[in-house]
């Protein structure tokens, strides 16, 4: 059977405990958002497609644990992924304390010319507001990221920030994707596909991971 895609990407999302990376992640893949909060054991992924410049693209978007303790697994997913979401929360300064960390280990861990997009999530709760989105733009400068203030809970920029780090990845990889855009002869896969993973990593659950922050 034909496959429904022409190329496949591995997306990360990397931050602390608690900022709503698998909400971010089942609002985007699934369109669905649960406030309760059950962290994240390890690593868990999902996938969907969607079309870019006339490109469709599988995307494999692996959701990391944020405790210490499960650091040494994670990062053995950074060398796999072309494109990184660094998350933080808006009502904590910490978590955005954190992000200098957390891309210090992309820069040691992941691959030359990973892509990346610094997000500020749980914008909905602007009550408890601790990281002015000045902040958030400037420290995106500083490590030349696309940023945005996004909400699990909303679904503000949900769809815009995903779709963006996808089209970042394409570009970076243009060269590799050139024949996808040329007159179709017969259907390839860019060189960036790898056999997809037969099995979850040790640490998750058996049944598919539920929906929840």
């Amino acid at each position: 059977m034909a496959k429904q895609y022409d190329v496949l990407f591995r997306l990360l999302l990397l931050g602390d405990s608690g900022v709503g990376k698998t909400c971010l992640l089942c609002r985007f893949t699934d369109n669905q958002f649960h406030p309760a909060h059950i962290s994240t054991i390890g690593v868990d992924f999902k996938m969907k497609t969607i079309e870019v410049d006339g490109i469709k693209v599988r995307i494999q978007i692996w959701d990391t644990a944020g405790q210490e303790r499960y650091q040494t697994i994670t990062k053995q997913y950074y060398r796999r992924a072309q494109g990184i979401f660094l998350v933080y929360d808006i009502s904590s300064e910490r978590s955005y304390q954190h992000i200098v960390k957390w891309a210090s280990d992309v820069d040691e861990y992941a691959p030359d010319g990973v892509q990346k997009i610094l997000i500020g999530n749980k914008a909905d709760e602007e009550h408890k507001r601790q990281v002015a989105k000045e902040q958030g733009l400037q420290l995106a400068r500083e490590y030349g990221m696309d940023f945005y203030e996004t909400s699990a809970c909303s679904n503000l920029n949900i769809k815009e920030s995903f779709t963006r780090l996808t089209e970042l990845v394409l570009q970076a990889h243009r060269k590799e994707l050139e024949g996808l855009r040329a007159p179709p002869r017969t259907p390839t896969l860019a060189r960036l596909e790898d056999t997809e993973p037969q099995q979850r990593p040790p640490s998750s659950e058996e049944n598919p991971k539920s929906c929840w922050c």
